[in-house]
């Protein structure tokens, strides 16, 4: 089978998003993503009937055999104080997050 994505397209994959992988590292990572890509076509090429809702499975969870929803309750971190501590910035507890700068794409 040849594969879905070639090594060059990867490489510019890689340089699109800034990473720096070395040759052998590359190419693993690029196998393996051909290998994931193999799987979903072969999860594609699997039969199904026309009316099979997109999110059926073989567990129908009904009202009556599904497990009653747990109670959302809050629960203070007692830590709370020493973590703000660590904060370079707050304001009234919360943690304040400077801006990170960004470019516009064109």
């Amino acid at each position: 089978m040849s594969d879905l994505i070639d090594p060059e397209t990867f490489a510019h994959l890689v340089d699109l998003a800034s990473l720096e992988l070395d040759p052998a590292e590359a190419e693993y990572i690029r196998r393996q993503l051909n290998n994931q890509l193999t799987a979903i076509h072969e999860l594609e090429a699997i039969p199904l009937e026309a009316n099979t809702n997109l999110t059926s499975h073989g567990v129908p969870f009904t009202p009556e055999i599904s497990p009653a929803l747990r109670i959302d309750e809050w629960i203070p971190s007692p830590y709370a104080d020493a973590i703000l501590e660590q904060a370079p910035e707050t304001a009234d507890r919360y943690i304040i997050v400077p801006e990170i700068p960004h470019t516009t794409l064109e």
